[in-house]
């Protein structure tokens, strides 16, 4: 065997080696721009995937919200009474007044049975006008000696007049309806004061597309927007016995601040002791950090020195 021989041996060798290594990197290589192209798919409908849980959820909110709005009635303002200060306190001008919108406009569907005639006096009235105002009804009381229920003039001691015997006679003459009672009406609502006065002054014909059964009316601040109440408060509704002009808002305003009073009667007089506690309590305060600073003083003022040489 010569060496030429043995060259071209060692050659083709080489060359078979080549082209084996080639197609093995070639194999390797290949398949990477089908990789990479699924994904740069699969980062696209990542993107999109994740775009339509947004949409989906923005409309999902906007669902609830729609929905809960029309379960639980349109949110009201806030509006700025003026006895929701620390130190405010009510405005009896207008519990007065709020008083005789009650008896005017609501007190024919509306109870008050937490509520006496004494309750009003050095409130609204003084004792002789609610005196008066309690003899003008016939309360049934009893029994006498002889065993049988009478009627007598009202006193102060006495509740505010039901306007129905009992709920069933209540519904029957509403429709079905029970009117509630006021007595702890601004308490016993969510946002009560706001609320009330909302639902009072937020009658609105019904929108496109909305339609109201018979016997009911529109209100968005009542919960599913239909009550059986009807519009009640109108401008000049009644007259007001210190000459304000009865407009819509006012009577809202006035009836709201008798309604607050009649559920918190003891806020003045709550608000008067917190106030008269926190004036003691800040003397206190005074008194204990001077006595601190006083038995103190002696011992944060000493200098010590150690002496380390003897």
């Amino acid at each position: 065997m010569g060496l030429g021989h043995k060259i071209r041996t060692g050659y083709a060798k080489l060359s078979f080696l080549s082209r084996l290594a080639r197609q093995s990197h070639d194999a390797k290589t290949l398949p990477a721009l089908p990789c990479q192209i699924m994904k740069q798919d699969g980062d696209r409908l990542r993107s999109l995937a994740l775009f339509g849980a947004g949409v989906s959820g923005l409309l999902g909110c906007a669902t609830i919200a729609y929905s809960d709005e029309a379960e639980h009635g349109l949110a009201v303002p806030n509006y700025p009474w003026p006895h929701q200060g620390i130190l405010s306190s009510y405005d009896h001008a207008s519990i007065r007044r709020g008083h005789q919108v009650y008896q005017q406009v609501c007190a024919s569907c509306h109870s008050m049975s937490l509520i006496s005639f004494r309750d009003l006096v050095g409130v609204a009235y003084t004792e002789e006008e609610t005196k008066a105002m309690a003899a003008e009804i016939e309360v049934v009381d009893g029994p006498n000696d002889e065993g049988e229920m009478f009627t007598r003039p009202g006193k102060l001691s006495d509740r505010f007049p039901q306007p129905y015997a009992n709920e069933q006679a209540a519904r029957f003459a509403n429709g079905g309806a029970y009117p509630p009672d006021l007595s702890l009406i601004t308490k016993a609502r969510h946002n009560g004061q706001n609320y009330v006065f909302g639902l009072l002054t937020g009658y609105r014909d019904p929108p496109a597309g909305i339609s109201i059964r018979e016997g009911l009316h529109y209100n968005p601040y009542f919960p599913g927007g239909a009550i059986a109440m009807p519009k009640m408060l109108n401008d000049g509704a009644i007259e007001y016995e210190d000459g304000t002009p009865a407009t819509e808002a006012q009577m809202g305003k006035d009836v709201v601040t008798f309604l607050s009073w009649a559920a918190e009667p003891e806020m003045e007089e709550r608000k008067l002791m917190g106030f008269k506690w926190i004036f003691v309590l800040s003397l206190a305060l005074l008194q204990a950090a001077y006595y601190r600073r006083l038995k103190w003083s002696v011992l944060k003022s000493r200098k010590l020195v150690l002496d380390v040489v003897n």
